[in-house]
């Protein structure tokens, strides 16, 4: 089975990691931050602004690998601040209105400046 690297441009990148893996039918999301593409900088001051840019960003990397959101299976979701879960899932929930991924949400292990979140996604064609 052969894989495909996927970067685009305008989300993040970095030399230590790709954005997306395309393995067969399986494409597997790094985790993605909520960077506008417009600024290069994080959205927003809150959780509901990352959440809502990290999603977007998701979407742009799976519709560059013939997948929507639709098509993902599970998700982690990444919190610098768990005390923003509420905040984070009234978000999420905007996204995903029915039949949902399947979901867990860790605390993010690194602290990056302004940083509240980081989303993987796993998704299935």
């Amino acid at each position: 089975m052969a894989k495909h690297i996927i970067n685009i441009a305008g989300v993040g990148a970095s030399p230590y990691f790709s954005q997306a893996v395309k393995a067969g039918t399986n494409i597997y999301l790094s985790g993605i931050v909520g960077i506008d593409a417009k600024t290069g900088q994080i959205e927003g001051p809150s959780i509901q602004d990352q959440t809502r840019q990290s999603i977007e960003n998701c979407r742009n990397i799976l519709l560059s690998a013939g997948a929507t959101l639709d098509d993902v299976v599970e998700v982690q979701v990444l919190l610098a601040q768990p005390c923003d879960f509420a905040e984070m899932n009234e978000e999420y929930c905007k996204h995903f209105p029915a039949n949902p991924p399947a979901r867990s949400v860790c605390k993010l292990g690194v602290e990056i400046d302004g940083l509240l979140v980081s989303i993987k996604m796993t998704a299935c064609l």
